[in-house]
């Protein structure tokens, strides 16, 4: 059988590339496929990663565009594989994709990988056992809003000042957090093509201090919303922080243009869970979580 054109893509062309094909899978299915390009964006921006040179497998049709990828991302104690298609693939398509994908993340010196399925996905489900991968704990929820269905903006807790990054330029990131190890992403943030630093919010305290933050964004191609990601820090919990942040973006993704605005959560995390559910959020699918070898 003639498989599709392969080629191999790494860097800020991988992520261009990537962002095109999910794009596309997002336009050709409103619930297909597990990413939308925010995420993705997101995983480039958080932090350097071993893999960000690796060379990235990508497929395209006789026009030039993209039809399916494999990507391997090196996460702090594990590797991600995520093999992705347009919608509805055939199940030798997806064989050869996985099995393409495996031997490359082998060769690249990866012996074992996970990655999160749609419990629907019978197709994939059934190429994965075959390459010995099994289920090993639940993955994320995965959650909609309709914009105009968007709660109203909550109030926030006095003595706290809701900004963003465009009127805090002057002052380092406030996601910078030296004794978590997490450095500026915002070089990296710069680098994606959906960044927008009128919806990095942040909420800062008496002292001027990050008490909380979430980062949105927004795709004009597909007119779809991604909260990625939220956080309030210690001492500063259970005063509302997290729902004003939340609320305020999601308002602020509908005024851009969003129709729907996507969030996903770990499912033993009450807190994220009953804030999200609680704002309008509707849970759409609970993924499971694989893991396997490389090797056969």
């Amino acid at each position: 059988m003639t498989w599709p054109r392969q080629q191999r893509r790494s860097g800020l062309q991988y992520l261009s590339t990537l962002t095109a094909l999910l794009d596309r899978a997002r336009l050709a299915h409103p619930n297909a496929g597990l990413f939308d390009a925010g995420e993705l964006q997101w995983w480039w921006a958080s932090q350097e990663r071993p893999t960000d040179d690796l060379d990235q497998i990508f497929w395209f049709d006789d026009a030039g565009q993209p039809e399916a990828a494999v990507i391997i991302t090196a996460w702090n104690a594990s590797t991600g594989f995520d093999p992705i298609f347009m919608p509805n693939p055939a199940a030798d398509w997806v064989h050869h994709v996985v099995r393409q994908g495996l031997d490359h993340a082998r060769t690249a010196g990866f012996a074992a990988v996970d990655l999160e399925v749609d419990p629907n996905d019978e197709v994939l489900r059934a190429v994965l056992t075959q390459f010995g991968f099994e289920v090993e704990e639940p993955g994320l929820v995965e959650s909609w809003l309709a914009a105009d269905s968007r709660p109203v903006v909550s109030p926030l807790a006095p003595g706290y000042e809701l900004a963003d990054r465009e009127s805090t330029a002057d002052r380092p990131h406030h996601m910078i957090h030296a004794r978590r190890g997490h450095t500026d992403p915002e070089p990296r943030l710069r680098q994606t093509s959906l960044y927008r630093a009128d919806l990095d919010l942040v909420v800062h305290d008496r002292d001027g201090s990050t008490a909380a933050y979430g980062l949105f964004w927004y795709n004009p191609t597909t007119r779809v919303g991604v909260v990625e990601p939220m956080r309030t820090e210690d001492g500063h919990q259970q005063r509302g922080l997290a729902r004003h942040i939340l609320t305020s973006g999601i308002d602020r993704l509908a005024l851009a243009g969003a129709r729907r605005i996507k969030i996903c959560f770990d499912p033993h995390n009450e807190g994220a869970k009953h804030l999200y559910l609680s704002s309008g959020f509707e849970p759409q699918r609970t993924n499971d979580l694989f893991v396997g070898p490389t090797g056969t």
